[in-house]
Parts: C-alpha cells; structure tokens; sequence
C-alpha cells in the first residue's frame, strides 16, 4: 500500500503483498524475463477488453508497469514520456529510482499513469487476473467519482468489532451458496450483524463505507473480471475465509465484505454500479433492493442468530487476541509515546506499507510495523520496531536516533535519508528530536 498526500489531499494506492524493504543493487540488474512480461501484458489486455467498460461504463485498459522489488528494474507495455524506458523487442525496459516506492498500484511516473504490479506475479491464473483487474480499476477510481480513502476503522481491530464482522463474513458465505428463502435469511443475517456492529462503535458506518468504496469496489471489479469458473465458491473460499486468518481487518476487510454484497447485488439483477455513488452503502442498497426489515432490537436479536453461526466459538480466541493486543500496544507505547522520539513532518508524502499488519495506537495514531516514506525531506526506512503516525497524518514517529553521526541517519529498526536543506534539531522534551527545513 502507498499513499500520497500534499496537504488534506491523501491518495492511497495499494498493495496484495508487500516484499521486505531491501537495496537495489548497485551492478548489473537482473533481467525481468520479457517473454513473461509479454505473456502478462496480453493477459492484462485482453481482461480489458473482454470487459469493454460494462462494470464501469470506462475502459480498464492501461500502461502497466511490472516491477521486480528486490532491484527495482522494471518492463512496461507501454513507452514513458520522459524516455527513461528503453523498448526492447515488444515491451519497455529501465529501473525504478529509489524515490519511487515499490507496490501493486496505481501511480504517476514519468508522465505516465501506470497500473504498476510487483513481481512475481500469483502463478494462479485466476489470482493473477483478479490482481490485475483490482490495480486497473484504482487507476480510474477517481475519473469516475470514488475517490480513494484513507478511513481508519480502528474498531475492526478490537473484539466487538472483529466478531461481529466475523459474523457478517459467516452470513454472507452462507447466502453466496444458498438460493431462495434460505438466501434471504442468511442476506438479513449479515445485515442485522452489520447493523448491530455500527450501534457499538458510532463513526463505523461511514469509516467501513469509505473503504469499501475504495478497496472493496477494486476488489470486486478483480473478482468480477478474474473469470473464475465458479464466481460464488471463489468468492467464499478465496475472499471471506481467508479474510478471517488475516493479522488485522481495519483495511483488509473490504477485500471481503464489497465483493460478496456486490456479487449479491448482481444477481439480484439490478443495475446498481449504474448510480452508485461514494457516499452509498453496499449493504443497504441490498437490504433495500430485497426489502429486508432489521428488528428493533438489534443486539437481542443479534445475539440469538449469532448462535446459528458458532458466534461462542469466536469469543475464547478473540479474548485471547485482545489480551495480546493489549500488551503489544503497551509496548509500542512506551516506545513510540512515552520514550524519546524523532518527529518528522509529513507533506508530500509517498509511503508504502503493508496494509495487513496495522495497529491501531489509541488515539494517538495508527502503528506501522515496517514502512517507507518518500518525502520533500528524503527516505524513512523502518524495517522494525514501528512508526506512529498521527490520525491527520503530519507528522511520524519513531524512536530517538542512536547515532547523530552517521549517513544515513540510524535508529533502532529505522534509517533516515536527509536530503540537502534538512536537519535535526532537539525537540520540547528532554532527548526529542525533529526533522525540519534550514532557514
């Protein structure tokens, strides 16, 4: 995952899975294997154009840029505009510069948009064209008015939250391999859980909307085009049940929760991508469509159908998660809180992280375990130990450096690039310090 932001513009770009941070190197390059690339490239072009623009009403087809991420050299199907790329037989060839962060995503780079893709690429190819279906549609996302979203959904990351979005996942399975009335139970079960979910936590509908908005209709469109055999069971096998082993759902759960009421929708045979719109919710354009009547009291009723789903099963392991995650945000705290800290302004970010392991610190911001930010001042690299960026997202944290000396910058897990015009300076506490501009 990548996210850019120039003041209260955030523009988050996105990633399956995020390869650990290492070096180009400084020799000879690999070659990426052209044949393959090529290979690629038709597969991407002809999932395109099979589509035709009918999810969307606008063409998928885009230049792509496959990426290996270990030494940053790239092919392309398409030649930049900036003549960095050099063609080679039917495709494009180069290297990506370090100030370019390496995902699956969508991005700008020498006067191009790119659909840009890591390598390797799923050997599945049902995967592969589902990856590629989702990183094309965030390519258009904005020109057709769902603009990306950086919403925290700090709450799928406590007990309530994840049970009960456990249970919504369990209905939804439950209706993607029923017909008839035994569809429209299971249709309202999820509902009632969805519904009972956001009476605990009070901003959770409009957070979870946002990123289903953003991440679930990317992911449906890649469920939709992949060409499964069996769209239903791959929806079931491959979206809800592996979304339940996932580390954290406060991002990873749209991947799940669109697509399934998007597939739902669909085969209700209504045109419902015709108007949607950012601000709709998926399970309440369907609730609408069947006409699906929640009961007044939500948590008694949501209590009793929980026990069609083996809802007490999930209590001894979700206790025992939230008993770990407690510890771990006292330790993250003591380090990136309480302990002495560098803090370094955000502006222009581009950062690139993984978007399965985030922690949720409070209010004071979200954790990142391993991340890489490109900004006016130069390379963060953490590799471990966290970062704490603050819920506006201007400034990041982490632990004091331990050599002032050195070039990079080091601390414990991090490393700091400075570029020409920035400093350290002491901060308010006593062994705080600060990025900022010379004067």
């Amino acid at each position: 995952m990548i996210m850019k932001s120039l003041g209260v513009l955030f523009i988050f770009i996105f990633l399956t899975i995020l390869f650990p941070f290492q070096n180009p190197a400084s020799a000879q390059i690999p070659p990426i294997d052209a044949t393959a690339a090529a290979q690629y490239f038709r597969e991407a072009n002809g999932l395109c154009r099979r589509d035709d623009g009918k999810l969307w009403g606008v063409s998928l087809c885009a230049p792509v840029l496959l990426v290996d991420p270990q030494t940053r050299a790239v092919v392309a199907n398409f030649a930049d505009k900036e003549s960095v790329l050099v063609k080679n037989g039917s495709v494009f060839t180069g290297r990506l510069p370090a100030k370019v962060n390496v995902a699956n995503t969508a991005m700008e780079w020498a006067g191009v948009k790119w659909t840009m893709m890591m390598l390797p690429l799923p050997e599945d190819k049902i995967r592969r064209a589902g990856l590629m279906a989702h990183e094309m549609w965030h390519r258009v996302q904005n020109d057709i008015g769902f603009p990306a979203s950086g919403a925290a959904n700090d709450h799928l990351d406590s007990r309530d939250g994840r049970i009960w979005l456990q249970l919504e996942w369990r209905a939804l399975a439950k209706a993607l391999s029923v017909r008839g009335e035994q569809r429209r139970r299971a249709i309202a079960d999820a509902l009632l859980f969805r519904a009972y979910r956001r009476t605990i936590f009070p901003n959770a509908a409009a957070e979870e909307r946002e990123m289903e908005m953003h991440e679930g209709l990317a992911e449906y469109t890649g469920v939709r085009l992949a060409g499964s055999p069996n769209l239903n069971r791959h929806l079931i096998d491959l979206n809800l049940k592996e979304a339940a082993q996932k580390q954290t759902f406060v991002r990873s759960f749209a991947y799940a929760s669109a697509p399934a009421y998007g597939v739902l929708l669909d085969e209700t045979k209504a045109d419902w991508r015709k108007n949607l719109k950012k601000d709709d919710d998926l399970g309440n354009l369907l609730r609408a469509r069947l006409s699906v009547e929640l009961p007044q009291n939500l948590k008694q009723a949501a209590k009793f159908r929980a026990k069609h789903y083996d809802g007490d099963r999930l209590l001894a392991p979700e206790a025992e998660r939230e008993n770990k995650r407690r510890k771990l945000l006292a330790e993250y705290r003591a380090r990136l809180v309480e302990g002495a800290v560098l803090a370094i302004p955000l502006q222009k970010m581009n950062m690139q992280f993984n978007p399965g392991n985030l922690l949720p610190l409070d209010r004071r911001g979200t954790v990142y375990p391993d991340i890489r930010i490109v900004d006016v001042w130069g390379i963060l690299t953490v590799s471990k130990g966290g970062a704490l960026m603050n819920p506006t997202f201007s400034k990041i944290y982490v632990p004091a450096p331990t050599d002032l000396t050195q070039s990079p910058i080091r601390g414990d897990g991090w490393t700091l690039e400075l570029n020409a015009g920035w400093t350290m300076t002491n901060g308010e506490r006593k062994g705080d310090y600060v990025v900022k501009k010379l004067e």
